[in-house]
C-alpha cells in the first residue's frame, strides 16, 4: 500500500530585500484596474517608508518623513495616491502621492508613547482612531478638520493599562461608529463612539494583546497576545462581547493578526518567526508558513478583487519582505 506523503507548506512566491531596517507594518493597495500599479508599502524601523511595485518587485520611491524614527502603520485613504503614517516621532503624516509626489501635507501631533496603531475608518467625514494622553484613553478624530469627535477612557477604577490595539467599524445597523480595543491587560473593550460609552468588556488574555482584527459582516474577532493562545469572540444582540474559541499554537508570542478581504482565511505573525494559516470559519490550522529568521512584526493580505491575484506579506525584524500567494 502506498502511503501519502503530507503537503508541504509552499515557499514564497517571491521577497523583497534591501530594506536595510526591520519592518513593522506592510500595507497593500491594489483594487485600482490594469494600467495602474498594484502596490504594497512597508513602514521600517529606520523612519522610511518603502514604495513597492508588485509587478516589477522594485522599490518606485521612498518616503522620508518620520525623522529616522520607527514606522509602524500605514494606510491609504480613498485611494494609493493620499496615505497615513504614523511613526515614533509621535506624528501622524498625511502623503500626497499623486503624480509622483512624495510629500507630506498634514500631520497630526500624538500624545502616547505606546505602539498602538491607529485605525481607519473610510467615511464621510474620515475618522481616525488612536491612542489619548492618558493611559488607558482613546479618541476618534475627524481627520480633515482634526476635531475630536469622540474621547473614551474607563472609569478609575477599570485598571486596564495602555491601549495596545484598535479597529474602528460602522455596523449596518445604528448610527454610531464602534471602537474595538485591545488593553495591556489582556481586556478587549467596545465603545459607542457618538455616546463616548463603553458597550462592553472581556478578559481574553493573562498578557497584554499585540494585536486583534475584527469581521464586522459576522460580528466575530480574534486577538493574539504574548501567549500562545488566540482567542476567537463574538459580538452578540445585546452588544456583549463573548469568547467562544481560544486555538493554542505551539510558540508564545502573536505579533500581528490579518483577515483576508473574502473572511475566508487569517493569518498570524509569530515571535517563533512563523507564519500561520487558520480558517477563519473553523480556525482550523491551515499551514506553517517558515521562511524569516527573525520575529514576523507583521502580516497583511492584498485587496486584489480578482481571487487569482491575491496575495500576503510578511515583514519581519531580519529585514526582508517575504510574499506568498495561498488558497
Amino acid at each position: 500500500m502506498k502511503l501519502k506523503m503530507p503537503l508541504q507548506p509552499p515557499d514564497p512566491k517571491f521577497d523583497l530585500r534591501g530594506i536595510g531596517a526591520e519592518v513593522n507594518c506592510l500595507h497593500f493597495s491594489c483594487t485600482a484596474p490594469a494600467p495602474c500599479t498594484p502596490l504594497l508599502f512597508s513602514g521600517v524601523a529606520s523612519g522610511l517608508i518603502h514604495v513597492w511595485n508588485i509587478n516589477t518587485r522594485r522599490v518606485i520611491t521612498v518616503l522620508d518623513g518620520h525623522d529616522k524614527k520607527s514606522v509602524y502603520w500605514t494606510q491609504t485613504l480613498c485611494s494609493k495616491d493620499s496615505l497615513l503614517s504614523q511613526g515614533r516621532d509621535l506624528q501622524i503624516c498625511t502623503w500626497n502621492l499623486s503624480e509622483g509626489r512624495n510629500e507630506v501635507i498634514d500631520s497630526i501631533h500624538m500624545e502616547s508613547f505606546g505602539f498602538c496603531k491607529c485605525s481607519l475608518l473610510n467615511t464621510d467625514p474620515l475618522l481616525l482612531a488612536m491612542p489619548g494622553k492618558e493611559s488607558s484613553q482613546v479618541q476618534v478624530l475627524d481627520l480633515l478638520s482634526k476635531k475630536t469627535v469622540s474621547s473614551m477612557n474607563p472609569n478609575a477604577n477599570n485598571r486596564w493599562g495602555m491601549a495596545m490595539a484598535m479597529h474602528l467599524w460602522k455596523p449596518e445597523s445604528g448610527s454610531s461608529p464602534m471602537l474595538l480595543v485591545g488593553y495591556e491587560n489582556g481586556s478587549v473593550a467596545l465603545w459607542n463612539v457618538l455616546e463616548h460609552r463603553l458597550v462592553s468588556q472581556i478578559t481574553c488574555h493573562t498578557d497584554p494583546i499585540m494585536s486583534l482584527d475584527f469581521d464586522c459582516k459576522h460580528s466575530r474577532g480574534v486577538s493574539g497576545s504574548a501567549e500562545n493562545v488566540l482567542s476567537v469572540w463574538n459580538i452578540d444582540e445585546q452588544q456583549n462581547i463573548k469568547v467562544y474559541k481560544t486555538q493554542v499554537i505551539v510558540n508564545p508570542g502573536i505579533a500581528d493578526i490579518a483577515l483576508r478581504p473574502d473572511r475566508k482565511i487569517l493569518a498570524t505573525a509569530g515571535w517563533d518567526h512563523r507564519i500561520r494559516i487558520f480558517g477563519w470559519k473553523t480556525m482550523k490550522p491551515l499551514a506553517v508558513l517558515q521562511y524569516h529568521k527573525a520575529t514576523v512584526h507583521s502580516v497583511s493580505f492584498s485587496d486584489h478583487i480578482s481571487p487569482e491575484d491575491r496575495l500576503l506579506a510578511a515583514g519581519s525584524k531580519d529585514q526582508r519582505i517575504s510574499v506568498w500567494s495561498i488558497y
